[in-house]
């Protein structure tokens, strides 16, 4: 089944057909490195980190860039009021940034070109544009001349004519047009800048990207990304001067990712409701906070709440559970190899990510699977037939390469439970020798029929919300919700 990308130039749906058979080139906007993430950078790089995974299985060979921003106006105030050097907050948050993208299990991109590090491909491209006419330079600064491309305005479905009819008087002078946007911004006092042929200054923010992307992928690629925030201006800049530069299209297809709410509002730090990434993963294993965020359609809002996490929680330990079920069924060694699947629930699966990505119907389909599969073990209790283990451990390698796309259930059940009972305990302060010396006791209290202390050991147990099963092999216990 062919692949089909809503495409926001467009506005619909289209078959995706890379430029080359069997490669696709993909940039998608990285951050800013001035602050640290929060929840809405994890939803476009995990969004992307999927379709990237999908591609790959489709067998498509994916050359993935992602860029830093490291220098910009954001990060010049920034280091400004913290009393560093703007390239030290960059690399700070840049490392930062690494940290939380690695726990939630992303892939690094194969090219993560910096800003800085491409200053004179910045340069050639504006050079194009000023030799083209559709830039001018006033003072040291240089401008896109928005009205001079005949085609602004089209990704964003905005009008040249009616954003100006709209527009306020704008306090920059220099500019012939409101919309004008700096391709390189003159020197200025205790700022980094660079020699130019108009003087020592600083690129623009969207020449930065334009820039990049060609530098990796070239002047026309498959695929360009982000998040919704980023249709205008910055994207619709990108194709202004990108196409305005070199006559040709700039990406095939334009993928954009939707926004965070938190508690149905707005995440922004006026609200206080704004949400780093770090903060989150101390309280929530990094695969929950993935599925989290592909549990909505890419495209559409998410919510974030403490009932919705718990629930991505609650589902994600049931996932867990099967797959211990299962390999206690078939008696599976300790890996996690999971071969290409064939089955019914793998084939609606990726019908679900044909169809633009729909993680959101393909966790549905993934959990469908769980519950049958869980009832088939419920009715063959006892039943250990060559027939019935044959049919388990297809379904297992099916779960597994759901999720290895999903880019969830990639550790042992074992190790997944002893990582959730460690951060349980850390956050409740819980000693887990001490438990672990009561268990102990109680056992050796069972063994000479001592009941009477056996059950104190358990109520005490019971009351620090450590909760006991006894099985044929042993006891094994786990801390409450």
């Amino acid at each position: 089944m062919n692949i089909r990308i809503y495409n926001t130039l467009s506005g619909k749906k289209e078959i995706f057909e890379p430029i080359e058979a069997g490669n696709v080139s993909m940039y998608v906007c990285g951050p800013t490195a001035y602050d640290s993430c929060h929840i809405g950078h994890a939803r476009s790089v995990v969004v992307f980190d999927v379709i990237v995974r999908y591609l790959r299985h489709k067998g498509f060979n994916v050359q993935y860039v992602r860029n830093f921003t490291d220098v910009d106006d954001k990060i010049i105030k920034r280091a400004n009021e913290l009393g560093m050097e703007p390239y030290q907050l960059a690399e700070k948050y840049i490392a930062e940034f690494y940290r939380d993208m690695d726990a939630l299990k992303a892939l690094r991109a194969d090219h993560e070109p910096r800003a800085t590090e491409h200053i004179h491909q910045m340069i050639a491209v504006i050079e194009i544009l000023m030799k083209k006419k559709m830039a001018y330079q006033v003072n040291g600064d240089v401008y896109f001349s928005v009205e001079a491309f005949k085609e602004y305005g089209k990704l964003s479905g905005r009008k040249l004519e009616d954003m100006e009819a709209g527009a306020r008087v704008d306090v920059d002078k220099k500019k012939r047009n409101p919309f004008d946007f700096a391709l390189w911004k003159s020197s200025k006092p205790g700022e980094p800048s660079w020699d130019s042929p108009w003087g020592k200054g600083r690129p623009g923010w969207h020449i930065e990207c334009s820039a990049m992307s060609t530098e990796y992928l070239g002047q026309t690629f498959d695929i360009h990304g982000g998040g919704r925030d980023l249709i205008f201006p910055h994207h619709e800049n990108e194709i202004a001067q990108s196409e305005a530069a070199f006559g040709r299209p700039f990406a095939t297809y334009w993928v954009h990712n939707g926004f965070v709410n938190i508690a149905h509002e707005k995440m922004s730090k006026s609200l206080g409701n704004f949400l780093l990434i770090k903060d989150v993963l101390k309280s929530y294993h990094p695969e929950a906070v993935r599925l989290f965020l592909l549990s909505n359609h890419y495209r559409s809002p998410i919510d974030y709440s403490q009932s919705a996490m718990d629930e991505s929680v609650i589902a994600l330990d049931k996932m867990y559970a099967l797959l211990d079920r299962m390999d206690d069924f078939i008696a599976t060694p300790d890996a996690l190899e999971a071969s290409p699947g064939s089955g019914e629930y793998w084939r609606r699966f990726c019908e679900s990510m044909d169809d633009d990505f729909n993680t959101a119907r393909g966790i549905g389909i993934l959990f469908e699977a769980a519950r049958s599969i869980n009832k088939t073990l419920d009715e063959h209790q006892g039943s250990w037939s060559l027939s019935l283990k044959s049919q388990i451990r297809t379904d297992r390698n099916e779960i597994l390469q759901m999720g290895r796309i999903l880019g969830i259930l990639s550790d042992l059940p074992r190790s997944y439970f002893q990582a959730k009972k460690k951060q349980a305990l850390e956050k409740k302060s819980i000693d887990s020798a001490m438990i672990e010396k009561m268990i102990q006791d109680r056992i050796e209290a069972r063994k000479v029929k001592n009941w009477a202390k056996a059950d104190q050991i358990r109520k005490a147990l019971s009351e620090m919300n450590v909760l006991l099963e006894d099985r044929p092999d042993g006891t094994v216990w786990k801390i409450g919700d």
